[in-house]
Formats: structure tokens, sequence, C-alpha cells
């Protein structure tokens, strides 16, 4: 049974009808769940595990708009079905994940009769817009190299100073071309603050940056 914590805003025969109609799902990693272009068929509600959801410009460049965890909403779905349009990225999962959806008439049904279910659903999207505005002032007025150096040290923990990340999978995340973060990371190694290796980068001197635990 789906446990989720927009269903707990539903009242009883609310609830029942809900979990005798949504379907519930493992997924692996790697798998797309919706690509740019696609309707939306429902609104997934994450379980557990990862997802992440990434749209990919003309000039084949991709950035990371937002990730979804265990109780999490996908907003992009939100937007969908309230205005009819198709989705203009994709939802592609990291870590195993169980979701469960929620059919589009069930979807209208609840927003049109339960105000506490159609008030959650605005508070979820009202954040995850909040945070949508956070990466556009990054990416619009935040020097790349500062980002980079940043996100690196957000990722890193104390006792965690390899990544395991590739510079295509990190200019993904960045928003910003693979040789572009090729070429800061070559520099910061040649200051010593990196080094680097196929598929990891370790924090060497940025090390002595991270908070202590």
């Amino acid at each position: 049974m789906a446990k989720h914590s927009i269903l707990e805003t539903l009242n009883d025969s609310l609830r029942k009808d809900a979990l005798s109609s949504i379907s519930v799902m493992r997924f692996p990693p790697g798998q797309v769940l919706f690509s740019a272009g696609e309707q939306c068929r429902g609104l997934p509600l994450v379980l557990d595990g990862s997802i992440k959801v990434q749209m990919t410009g003309v000039s084949g460049h991709g950035i990371v708009l937002y990730r979804m965890g265990a109780d999490d909403i996908c907003t992009l779905s939100i937007g969908c079905l309230m205005t009819g349009r198709g989705y203009r990225a994709e939802a592609i999962v990291e870590e195993e994940a169980e979701a469960a959806i929620i059919p589009r008439g069930l979807f209208d049904r609840l927003m049109d009769q339960s105000a506490d279910f159609r008030l959650a659903i605005m508070e979820s999207y009202g954040r995850r817009l909040d945070e949508l505005m956070l990466l556009v002032e990054e990416v619009a007025f935040h020097r790349m190299d500062e980002r980079l150096e940043e996100w690196l040290l957000a990722r890193a923990g104390q006792r965690q100073t390899v990544l395991s990340i590739t510079h295509q999978e990190l200019g993904v995340e960045l928003g910003t071309a693979r040789e572009v973060v090729s070429r800061l990371l070559k520099e910061l190694e040649r200051q010593g603050q990196v080094r680097l290796a196929r598929g990891k980068i370790e924090l060497t001197g940025l090390a002595s940056k991270l908070a202590p635990v």
C-alpha cells in the first residue's frame, strides 16, 4: 500500500478511493520515467529512491532542475496536469525507486473535492518554484568557477573527499558544457585543489575548506 504524506490530507472516503485507483511500481537505475514532449498521464508520488529531472537544450547541453526522494511529488507533472501541456524535461531514476501514480482523472477529482489536498499540492509547487528560482539566479549571475567549487564542496563530506562523477555528468549538474568543466577542473588541478582520474575527482586542497563534523 502506498504511504505518502499527500494522501494523508484526504478524508477516509477519498483516501480509500485513491488507494484503490493508484498503481505502485519499482524502477531500476537508469529508467526514464518520462521524456520531453510526452503527455502527462498522472502525478508520480515518490515513495523511496532518487529520481532526477533534467532539461536538455537545443545545443545538447543539459541541466538538472531538481531531484526527488522519498515523500516527494513531481512538480513538473503538477504543471503539466493543470495546463494540459506536455513535459519539457525528462525524469531519470538515479537510485532504485518506488513511486505511486495518481491517474489524471483521479488527480482532477481530488483537486476539486479536497481543499486540503489542493493546498498541499500548491504548497509543494510553490516550494519547488522557489528552488528553481534560486537555480536560475545561480546559472545567470554566479561565475562558473565559483559554482563548480561550491558544488564539489557541497557534495563532499569530511570523510568523503573522492567523488565518482564524469566531466559530462558534472556539466549536466551545472548546466554547462563538458569542455567548460574539464577546463575549470584542469585549472583547479594545476592549483593543487583537486586530483583528476577517469570518472573520479579527488578533493586535495579543497578538502581543507570542508566544515569539520
